[in-house]
């Protein structure tokens, strides 16, 4: 992949953030994540490439740490036999001082991401490719317990996350045997010793700084240990499917959860979940995030409206669950 990062500069500093695509040089919203967005800058020689822009960072010792600890992430997960696709990062500094780091991947057809593959296939489609990410993420525990002394590996296994490794258009049904790439990495939470390596901190930037300390005293610490925690991943994969308006679905892959615990999974020695802790887990996460993004739209709010300032993240204007 080659980036002009010339062309990502002059973007970056006539990005509208409330109307990315009007900027001057207009970009594609590909999908909103909790925390950032991935875009395509709409330019021919950037076109196969997508952008995660992640203005976070106060200074370049922060940014260098960050780089350094995705990286290694990066490493961990080769080491586990996660495959990802090609990525690299770059930093952009504006006239105006503004730090911005872009992390990019090589763009995949959206038709291959799992998000858009359990909606046009069948029950038994969607329950290959469920179990194909199963087996993924049973590598990363198996690597936790038996890997590196002193080495957690966490990974959030959501279906958006992941896509057919070799994807052709008529491709039909997944199979449980599909080669999968991941494709969140810019959460790269790994624990050496029982230390975090990244500053989770840093996700608490895009909030108002006085309901920064709540947010870290309540929430930060229990939403970072869920992703090194195998079974509520999976919970949080099942659930996931609710967002994604697919709940006839739920009941029939808590029992492909249950089987595989049972079966492939037996070494985990994980208990069975039920369809009450797939809705109730839902249910709480949905209120958590909408109540985030409500206290990142008060945040712009002030800044832009009251203050005149600049407010540096792209928001969507609803997450739909």
């Amino acid at each position: 992949m080659k980036i002009d990062t010339e062309l990502l500069r002059r973007f970056e500093e006539g990005l509208d953030p409330r109307k990315p695509e009007d900027s001057p040089i207009p970009a594609r919203v590909l999908g909103y994540g909790e925390i950032s967005t991935v875009f395509e800058i709409l330019h021919e020689e950037q076109s196969d490439i997508a952008f995660k822009r992640m203005p976070l960072f106060d200074n370049m010792e922060d940014v260098e740490s960050y780089r350094e600890v995705y990286d290694r992430y990066h490493e961990r997960l080769n080491q586990i036999g996660i495959v990802t696709p090609d990525y690299g990062s770059v930093t952009i500094e504006t006239s105006k001082e503004r730090i911005v780091l872009y992390l990019y991947q090589t763009k995949l057809p959206s038709e291959s991401i799992g998000s858009s593959l359990i909606h046009r296939s069948s029950e038994s489609g969607v329950h290959n490719l469920v179990l194909a990410v199963l087996r993924q993420l049973s590598k990363v525990w198996e690597f936790n317990k038996k890997g590196h002394p002193g080495v957690e590996v966490a990974i959030d296994g959501q279906i958006s996350n992941w896509a057919v490794k070799n994807y052709t258009p008529n491709l039909g049904d997944p199979d449980a045997g599909e080669e999968l790439l991941y494709l969140d990495t810019s959460t790269p939470l790994f624990r050496e010793n029982g230390v975090e390596q990244l500053d989770v901190e840093l996700f608490l930037k895009p909030t108002p700084p006085i309901v920064r300390w709540y947010l870290k005293k309540y929430y930060l610490q229990d939403i970072v240990d869920r992703y090194y925690d195998f079974r509520k991943v999976i919970i949080d994969l099942v659930a996931n499917f609710l967002k994604e308006q697919k709940s006839d679905l739920v009941p029939g892959l808590v029992e492909l959860v249950n089987t595989f615990f049972s079966t492939e999974a037996a070494g985990h020695d994980m208990s069975p979940i039920t369809l009450k802790e797939i809705e109730e887990y839902y249910e709480d996460d949905a209120s958590t995030w909408k109540l985030y993004l409500r206290v990142r739209k008060a945040h712009r709010f002030v800044k832009t409206k009251i203050l005149r300032g600049y407010y540096a993240f792209i928001l969507p204007d609803e997450i739909e669950r």
